[in-house]
């Protein structure tokens, strides 16, 4: 699974979700004006930048030197560092928040990672993050074609946190206290079917490998059957998430 891919590349495929859905996340994270948040996972930016818009401080970590790169150039006043969830390199209660979007499930010990979220929050402060709902998320509409053609094969339904509960579950096990989880969504409309279909070619993530591991033949049948399944466009994808946040 990929996401050292050019910053550019995975906002036209996930940014175009992203974006819209860090407004409602934040919302639901309950962050302030001159609050001090850390993003984890923070990719190119998309929960970052509207962190930045709503007056919060802003630190950011991610994995990928890309995308470490590309906050770095666009936001040079932002503290942003590479790393990982499970490892993050600050003191403890450096933050009133830390959040992240779209990342639990692609974290390697998701327990260990909210944990280290709440470590470096301070007391009373919030952690939150939010996942995309298994058979409602922005990624939806292309494993239903996926399905159709290959039923059983494995799709990002099955990445922790992509269900009701399993976010406070863990949670929980990480000690947060007064944990809340409910979904959040955001609508998206495609102009076109190319529009929706071309960033899947791009190789971003679970579903970019899918498609890159298939040969030219079995690719082109999966774009006819996603166009059979979704028409030609303009269509609304609903992208639906699992939020938690939980208090130190």
């Amino acid at each position: 699974m990929s996401f050292e891919v050019p910053p550019d590349a995975y906002a036209r495929f996930m940014g175009r979700y992203a974006e819209p859905l860090a407004k409602v996340f934040a919302a639901f994270s309950e962050v302030n004006a001159g609050d001090n948040v850390l993003d984890v996972g923070c990719g190119p930016g998309a929960l970052t930048a509207h962190l930045l818009s709503v007056g919060a401080r802003v630190s950011a970590i991610d994995p990928s030197p890309p995308f470490v790169d590309a906050i770095r150039a666009r936001y040079p006043e932002v503290d942003v560092r590479q790393g990982t969830a499970e490892e993050l390199p600050y003191g403890a209660a450096a933050f009133d928040a830390a959040l992240a979007q779209l990342v639990v499930h692609f974290m390697t010990d998701p327990v260990v990672g909210i944990g280290q979220m709440a470590r470096v929050t301070r007391r009373g402060g919030i952690v939150a993050a939010c996942v995309w709902d298994g058979p409602t998320g922005a990624l939806a509409p292309f494993w239903e074609a996926v399905h159709l053609i290959e039923p059983d094969a494995e799709d990002e339904a099955l990445l922790s946190g992509a269900h009701r509960g399993q976010l406070t579950e863990i949670f929980e096990a990480a000690g947060l206290r007064d944990v809340q989880e409910r979904p959040i969504a955001a609508d998206v409309v495609h102009p076109t079917f190319e529009e929706w279909w071309e960033p899947y070619t791009f190789g971003v993530g679970p579903a970019g490998d899918y498609v890159q591991s298939l040969d030219d033949a079995d690719r082109a049948r999966l774009e006819s059957v996603a166009r059979e399944h979704l028409g030609s466009g303009p269509f609304t994808v609903t992208a639906t998430a699992w939020a938690a946040r939980g208090t130190v």
